[in-house]
């Protein structure tokens, strides 16, 4: 059992980084093309693939009962998974503590801009004055209040837990990376997409606006981490996508289907269950008969003579 469940976590996170690899090589057209939102959208891909490739595997009659592979775990497997659990308990540890550090500072209102939280997200924002004019609060507002309304901040989550999950997967943590970055680009886009006049005064918000001092985890901060990130950030506000969001909308669909179907069936083909095996046997050497049960009236009561 151990083995199995060990080759179905490698599987995953070979599944997971091989969707990695592809969005990498298809999120910087898809933006081009069709905006950051689409370019966004095919994040979902890596993630429902390694779900994917989880799920119960087709039924084959010739399939092995055990998997090669699966065999070749069974003296490692309970070993590796405790160094698995190991690991992943303390990337989560790691990342708690980090945002413990961050709502401290949120607390005494140096923190932000950011959302904070994944069942009841929330804006904070830092409490010292004159760092922001009445307009750039405005837009900062619109900015955090559209990741609240995509469900950012629960996207945040799942990827800092598949972090924890794929610790030792470098591919994983910069995918990451990259979709943080993505969704600050899409975020950018539907605030200017509701606010086009306010273009050149988002830029200067964006290049005005320091760095977290502490990592968030679980949440969206306003800036991405680095300068880089923030230059194509501002230069992302001069593109205009060739298409339209339908087409995307397309891709991002036909996308995400051709990974999780390709993922499910890289899965090594299940056997048939003992007993359905057993049942089709017979019924394909039985001729099928059919019987039917009739029910009858009780037989009335004798009364036996007197002697």
């Amino acid at each position: 059992m151990t083995s199995e469940v060990l080759a179905g976590l490698l599987r995953a996170n070979l599944v997971l980084a091989i969707g990695v690899l592809a969005v990498m090589a298809l999120r910087v057209p898809a933006r081009r093309v069709f905006g950051p939102e689409v370019a966004y959208g095919l994040w979902a891909a890596p993630p429902l693939a390694a779900f994917a490739s989880l799920m119960p595997a087709r039924v084959e009659d010739d399939a092995p009962q055990v998997h090669a592979f699966v065999a070749a775990l069974a003296d490692v497997s309970a070993p590796a998974l405790a160094v698995w659990a190991l690991g992943g308990a303390l990337v989560v540890a790691a990342l708690a503590h980090a945002q413990t550090r961050f709502m401290a500072d949120a607390r005494r209102g140096v923190a932000g801009p950011a959302v904070v939280g994944v069942i009841s997200p929330r804006v904070v924002m830092p409490t010292h004055d004159g760092a922001y004019t009445d307009e750039e609060r405005a837009l900062i507002r619109a900015h955090e209040r559209e990741h609240v309304a995509r469900s950012d901040p629960r996207a945040g989550a799942l990827a800092a837990l598949l972090q924890a999950l794929c610790w030792f997967n470098p591919l994983v943590h910069l995918g990451a990376h990259l979709m943080r970055l993505d969704q600050e680009l899409a975020c950018d886009a539907a605030v200017l997409r509701r606010r086009p006049q306010d273009r050149a005064l988002y830029a200067k918000t964006l290049l005005k606006t320091q760095l977290a001092a502490q990592p968030l985890p679980f949440g969206c901060h306003w800036p991405a981490a680095g300068l880089h990130p923030l230059e194509v950030r501002v230069g992302q506000m001069r593109v205009t996508p060739r298409f339209d969001a339908l087409a995307g909308a397309v891709l991002v669909a036909t996308s995400v289907a051709a990974a999780v179907i390709a993922a499910w069936n890289l899965q090594p083909p299940a056997p048939r269950p003992g007993e359905l095996v057993d049942l089709w046997q017979r019924q394909q050497r039985q001729p099928v008969t059919s019987v039917m049960l009739v029910s009858l009236p009780p037989r009335p009561a004798v009364d036996k003579p007197d002697r």
